[in-house]
């Protein structure tokens, strides 16, 4: 049975145009593996020499040991924003008579060959084989590799318990950071100190082999709690069944003085509002506006006002960015749908335009009090929401009409890549960067006062051409339609 969901996977990967229409960022994430493979390599082979001759006097392994503590509290965290627990399309499988425990162990035993558990081996390995040959006793050594291991896959299914239970949140990432920053502060002012509890745990196992037992068994108990959780998930009534709400309305008649496009600004607002994703993406902009305070108080970044327009562009700008880069992916549910209407498509892009505009104008507004740090401040503020107006709205929309993966509204939006593509990625670049260079130039050979005057000219001309760049954008639109009505049918 295993043989022929391997192959079932197999066929659904390559069949589908997710496989043809990311390419590129397939290849980015093979060069990204690539990288960290051989960081972790460079740690295996260099952390011993490093240490013995930085602590001559200490063990390398004990010290290591003392470490394991932030080690594994550290990679919980980047697997809870980066690491998914493998799914199959197992809907057609619910009505065919195949044990639900056997689709469970697979999707359980698919997620331990996560490239997250393989890449540690790559740094333990090589360290391992260095303390062997530095006459540690092997049976000790390779005791110390299998709990690596062990633990990994510890924090490999601890992970998806977390998840699980904090994806009915709307900040589903908040428990994991407060679990985490809980964990270190304890350890951090010694309250309790876990890297001595964990250090004193592994010494005393690689001591006495046959305590091992207990890693083991309570990762075997982590398994099971996984089982529980996703057996009782596998029914057809279970996968077809909607979560039951009490509906809520919402005054919206105040956009009707927008003219042609209330109707698909009204839609917007209740997408925002109404489902998972698009709504938690909203306290992540409120969190945002918060950036400049990493930057505006800092000493080094006085003398630095080409940092100064990336946080301008970036707080008056995040809804904006965060919104467009996935528009028309948002109504992917239902293009189909909006597409067999007889509405004008300029219509329905001068929609999102306008939402974007208004949260640019909104987030200057609120972000008026950074005038504490300086009246250049409020001015690099003004002439980043001119720019991201006139300019990024447009990038942004044209950047769109490439957008061919279906987005899942029911999911978090802090760290979640589902729907994410090679356009996301690319349009980065002249979202964040060409500012600051448009910025730089005047500024160096000028003075400040250029760099921000070529910013408002440029914003301006963008808004003096607005209706000119609307219609070639949405005639790009026109063009690849359909393209985007059959890639949202087939996107998983």
């Amino acid at each position: 049975m295993i043989k022929h969901f391997i192959n079932f996977e197999w066929k659904q990967f390559f069949r589908s145009s997710y496989w043809q229409k990311s390419i590129a960022i397939n290849i980015l994430m093979v060069f990204l593996a690539l990288y960290f493979i051989l960081v972790f390599l460079a740690l295996g082979f260099g952390l011993y020499p490093i240490l013995k001759k930085q602590f001559p006097e200490s063990d390398p392994l004990i010290m290591v040991n003392g470490f394991l503590f932030y080690w594994f509290l550290g990679d919980l965290v980047m697997r809870f924003f980066l690491q998914k627990l493998p799914v199959m399309n197992i809907k057609p499988l619910l009505i065919l008579p195949v044990k639900r425990s056997k689709i469970v162990h697979y999707v359980l035993g698919k997620s331990m060959i996560s490239f997250f558990n393989f890449l540690p081996l790559f740094a333990v390995i090589p360290f391992g084989a260095i303390l062997i040959s530095e006459d540690y006793h092997t049976t000790t050594i390779l005791i110390w590799m299998l709990l690596m291991v062990v633990f990994t896959f510890i924090v490999n299914f601890l992970n998806f318990i977390i998840e699980s239970k904090s994806a009915e949140t709307e900040l589903s990432f908040l428990p994991i950071i407060a679990i985490a920053s809980g964990l270190f502060a304890l350890n951090y002012f010694e309250v309790i100190s876990f890297s001595s509890l964990l250090s004193n745990a592994v010494n005393g196992i690689t001591e006495n082999p046959v305590l091992i037992v207990i890693p083991i068994t309570f990762l075997a108990i982590l398994y099971f709690v996984n089982y529980s959780i996703l057996r009782p998930k596998l029914y057809v009534d279970g996968s077809l069944k909607e979560k039951a709400q009490i509906a809520t309305t919402s005054d919206l008649t105040w956009t009707r003085r927008f003219g042609d496009i209330a109707p698909f600004l009204q839609l917007d607002l209740k997408l925002i509002w109404r489902n998972k994703r698009p709504r938690s993406s909203v306290f992540i902009v409120v969190m945002g506006l918060f950036y400049g305070l990493i930057f505006y108080p800092n000493p080094t970044y006085q003398n630095m006002p080409a940092m100064f327009i990336f946080v301008g562009i970036f707080v008056t700008g995040i809804f904006m960015i965060n919104f467009g880069q996935f528009i028309p992916a948002w109504d992917s549910g239902y293009y189909k749908l909006l597409m067999s209407q007889n509405i004008k498509y300029k219509q329905y892009l001068n929609s999102k335009f306008s939402l974007m505009l208004m949260s640019a104008i909104l987030m200057f507004i609120l972000s008026i009090p950074y005038v504490y740090f300086g009246w250049k401040i409020l001015v690099i503020h003004f002439a980043a929401m001119i720019y991201n107006i006139g300019v990024n709205s447009h990038v942004l929309l044209f950047g769109g009409s490439f957008n061919r993966k279906k987005i899942d509204l029911t999911q978090r939006a802090a760290f979640n890549y589902q729907g994410t593509g090679a356009v996301q990625w690319l349009i980065g670049f002249p979202l964040l960067l060409f500012p600051i260079l448009f910025f730089y130039f005047p500024y160096k050979f000028i003075g400040f006062e250029a760099g921000i005057a070529t910013l408002i000219i440029l914003g301006g001309i963008g808004i003096i051409l607005h209706q000119k760049l609307m219609n070639g954008i949405t005639k790009r639109y026109l063009k690849s339609k359909h393209k985007m009505i059959s890639a949202f049918d087939q996107s998983n």
